[in-house]
């Protein structure tokens, strides 16, 4: 399943981004030989006490032409080497891969450099780490760039400095963050909705340019479809509103920074990118999909956070302790707040000082009132993974969990367990499915991705069995409580991810009518998964939700494609598809495909 945030914050990385394709072209010409060391002042993130794979960087040049991100990795993985990332510059035909530790590091360059590939001797050399954005930023200012003090990419157009004189001011912050945060806040909602469906028919437009190369066996009946569908590869119903256009998101995660109006300790948005130079961020109070109990949240939160000692974690030193602020809130009037702390060199009895004075705060303070009724403290340990939200959360006061109520079902939620960031709007997305799906007491449904069990739990009494599959433990053992709060016994769930897990239960799957249904994080499913589906030719439907359409074609490709010596079992092809706005006054919006497997026995 995948969370879309509408605002990243710094809090759920310490680390600069991995490096754009332009930044690696830069980056290319001041590596010379790889021996040189780095700048103090760029890569100041490189500490002892922290992790980047960008420590331990080689540069692969001399590829093979037309060569693409999973052949290298199939090619390293098969010699024995184990990359962490990879970053392939195609038309340059060299790539950047990071490595886990320096033992890793060396072991590639030394099986690596002189092999041979498809006729290519390879070159493998140290690589420099990425500069820091910020103090690349800087660095330009410093070097005659944009005027100091505020970065390049963001200083306002029109302000006389750049000869047009036009004396243009800048945009209120209200404006800025809104432009960042909802940037079709200023659209009327019907207009939204066109914007969005008509992405939907683009998706659905190259999906049959894709069909149509991958399987020339569809061709007749692909011709027929794109004839009667405006070109694309199947009928795009009617795109679904949201029940609620604003204050509708249940999840958001702020970063704790110096504030854009100069005030310290803020609890917000950030108002541009890192990698463009800017940390500081603005209040959610005036911005339009973060509902009123947030906000109250927010603000008691920040309160607490400028009566204590402790400063913000600052991105650009790693010195400070606030990083970030994450409010689950749900329709029963439930609220979550989980604060995450830099502890650095804190003692213990510091730290419990602080909990206890938190715990006291929301308890017995100012912030009784908030609304909040689970309370966490995760702090962040040396060498961890830089995603916050794997940290492990410690309950400071009130109930470990809250709970939603969807579709007339009960539902508990912990910490990291997603749960679709709009209730209402899941309510609609839900009921598509269910009715998609096509299913009856017969049936077998796989619920792959399933987080805290939602979609499996809502169609649970429909059918004869749900198997639901999900990488997040938390998650999984909510998902089985849930299936008891509703009285369901004949639902089970697995814990594992899906590629590993999925293969061996579908396997096992012994039933007249077997369902998926598939809603995985923004980048799709793992290749090892589409592979199985294919291979399992009990499996006649498929109900694909995806988040980031585009992001999910190579699926939706490998899904419809010809068989071939790695491709097994008969094709699907699409039936019908729909947009469902999930998030409103954002670009982002929820597609459902619902494919078919091919019956060569009965197609046209």
């Amino acid at each position: 399943m995948a969370e879309i945030n509408d605002s990243p914050v710094a809090g759920s990385t310490d680390l600069p981004p991995a490096p754009e394709t332009d930044d690696l072209k830069t980056e290319t010409k001041a590596e010379g030989d790889g021996k040189a060391a780095p700048d103090p002042a760029l890569y100041r993130y490189i500490k002892d006490d922290l992790f980047t794979s960008e420590i331990f960087k080689v540069e692969i040049r001399n590829l093979p032409k037309f060569v693409g991100f999973n052949d290298l990795k199939k090619f390293l993985t098969k010699h024995g080497v184990n990359p962490h990332k990879i970053k392939l510059l195609g038309k340059q035909m060299f790539a950047f891969v990071t490595f886990k530790n320096e033992e890793e590091r060396d072991k590639a360059m030394k099986m690596v450099h002189g092999m041979q590939w498809k006729g290519q001797v390879l070159s493998v050399r140290l690589a420099k780490p990425k500069a820091d954005p910020i103090q690349r930023t800087r660095r330009m200012q410093e070097d005659g760039g944009s005027g100091a003090g505020q970065p390049a990419a963001k200083r306002p157009k029109g302000n006389g400095e750049d000869g047009d004189g036009d004396g243009e001011e800048e945009e209120p912050l209200t404006v800025q963050i809104a432009n960042v945060v909802t940037p079709l806040w200023n659209v009327p909602y019907e207009e939204q909705l066109r914007m969005k469906e008509q992405e939907v028919v683009e998706v659905l437009q190259r999906l049959a340019k894709e069909i149509g190369s991958t399987n020339k066996s569809m061709l007749p009946w692909l011709f027929a479809q794109k004839g009667k569908y405006n070109k694309m590869c199947c009928p795009l119903e009617a795109v679904k509103p949201s029940p609620t256009q604003t204050e509708y998101r249940n999840k958001c995660e702020f970063l704790i920074s110096a504030g854009a109006d100069g005030e310290d300790k803020t609890i917000g948005f950030r108002l541009g990118k890192y990698k463009g130079g800017s940390c500081a961020v603005v209040g959610p109070a005036e911005t339009c999909h973060v509902s009123a109990e947030t906000k109250t949240v927010v603000r008691e939160f920040q309160k607490f956070i400028r009566t204590t000692a402790y400063s913000v974690y600052c991105p650009e030193t790693y010195e400070g302790h606030w990083k970030q602020l994450t409010v689950r809130t749900t329709r029963t009037k439930q609220a979550m707040a989980i604060a995450f702390f830099n502890p650095q060199k804190l003692e213990e009895d510091e730290l419990s000082t602080l909990k206890d004075s938190m715990k006291k705060f929301f308890t017995e303070g100012e912030g009784k009132e908030s609304g909040v009724t689970s309370l966490y403290f995760a702090r962040e340990g040396q060498r961890r993974s830089p995603n916050l939200e794997d940290l492990p959360c410690e309950l400071v006061a009130g109930d470990a969990c809250i709970h939603e109520e969807l579709l007339g079902l009960k539902f508990r939620i912990s910490p990291h367990s997603f749960f679709q960031v709009n209730t209402a709007a899941a309510e609609v997305l839900y009921s598509a499915v269910g009715e998609w799906a096509q299913l009856d007491q017969d049936s077998t449904v796989l619920d792959v991705c399933c987080g805290t069990g939602t979609i499996g739990i809502s169609l649970a009494k429909r059918v004869k069995r749900v198997i639901g599959i999900e990488m997040c433990q938390e998650a999984v053992q909510d998902a089985k409580v849930n299936a008891e709060l509703n009285g369901l016994s004949n639902i089970e769930f697995h814990c594992g991810k899906a590629e590993d897990v999925f293969p061996n239960i579908l396997n096992a799957v012994v039933s007249p009518s077997v369902t998926a249904i598939v809603d995985p994080p923004r980048a799709g499913l793992h290749s090892k998964v589409i592979l199985a589906i294919r291979r399992a030719a009990h499996l006649k439907r498929l109900v694909y939700v995806a988040c980031n359409a585009k992001a999910a074609m190579n699926n939706f490709i490998d899904l419809c494609r010809a068989p071939s010596n790695r491709v097994h079992g008969p094709p699907f092809r699409p039936v019908r598809a729909m947009a469902v706005d999930l998030f409103p006054q954002t670009k982002h919006v929820e597609m459902l495909l619902l494919l078919e497997r091919v019956d060569y026995d009965s197609r046209p």
